[in-house]
């Protein structure tokens, strides 16, 4: 009888924002496969025999090919067990989860979605950021700073231009190109950039600069790091609440 594959969305990186769903999952799986940016005492919630399996990606190096993930997913259902696919965020926010979720269905495999709360507005509003405000912004996108290899830059000014505020997930290395299309596209060299490290927990640092400055501002910045651009950035000033310190804990 084949087992069940569970897609989990971990959450920003404060383990208490995992939803209620996620956290069941992981007490009940057999297997466990996680990425690097989950938060290690989500792990402890896993049962004590559970089989936990680290497929963590940085840039240049990943510990386990997508290929590699997706048969490891499958082959532990087919033994019958219960598999937690633990990701940061939210898993189908630049997560590859439906690559996942297609490669399982493709075989029969049963699995669940469950949805986490994604860092491209967690994030920024742990850092005093919404990233839509009456008469500021109405509109946001979100966006991909690793481009994969592909050749053609994304429009980022048309982007920006249509939507208010422009959230850069995975972008810190390729900061300095967005911006200098930016502003090679008119865009204003004094328009509010904000980069957060660390969102949501206890070592959380936010830099905020403009968008000519943050070009060479950005080697300071250490990933992973959500990236916000536009107006938005100015109400930090206002509604800034996080604290220093956080105390992070997992609901019961």
């Amino acid at each position: 009888m084949s087992g069940k594959v569970f897609i989990v969305g971990a959450g920003p990186g404060d383990p208490g924002l995992i939803t209620v769903r996620g956290l069941q999952c992981i007490r009940m799986a057999d297997v466990v496969v996680y990425d690097r940016l989950v938060h290690p005492s989500l792990l402890k919630e896993a049962p004590a025999d559970a089989e936990q399996v680290y497929v963590g990606k940085e840039a240049d190096h990943h510990t386990l090919p997508q290929d590699g993930i997706n048969e490891l997913l499958a082959m532990h259902a087919f033994l019958g067990r219960t598999v937690v696919r633990l990701k940061g965020g939210d898993p189908f926010v630049f997560g590859r989860g439906g690559e996942e979720a297609a490669f399982l269905a493709e075989r029969g495999i049963s699995f669940e979605v469950v949805p986490g709360v994604s860092s491209a507005v967690a994030v920024p509003a742990s850092a005093g950021i919404p990233v839509t405000h009456r008469g500021v912004s109405s509109s946001f996108a979100v966006v991909t700073g690793h481009l994969c290899g592909n050749e053609t830059l994304v429009d980022y000014a048309a982007m920006f231009r249509s939507v208010g505020t422009l959230v850069i997930l995975m972008g810190v290395r390729s900061f300095p190109v967005i911006a200098q299309q930016l502003l090679d596209d008119a865009i204003d060299k004094s328009t509010p950039v904000a980069f957060i490290e660390q969102g949501t927990q206890e070592s959380q640092r936010t830099l905020v600069t403009t968008l000519e400055q943050g070009i060479r501002e950005s080697r300071q910045v250490q990933p992973p790091a959500v990236i916000v651009v536009g107006n938005v950035v100015s109400l930090r000033d206002q509604i800034e609440w996080f604290p220093e310190a956080v105390e992070v804990s997992i609901p019961r």
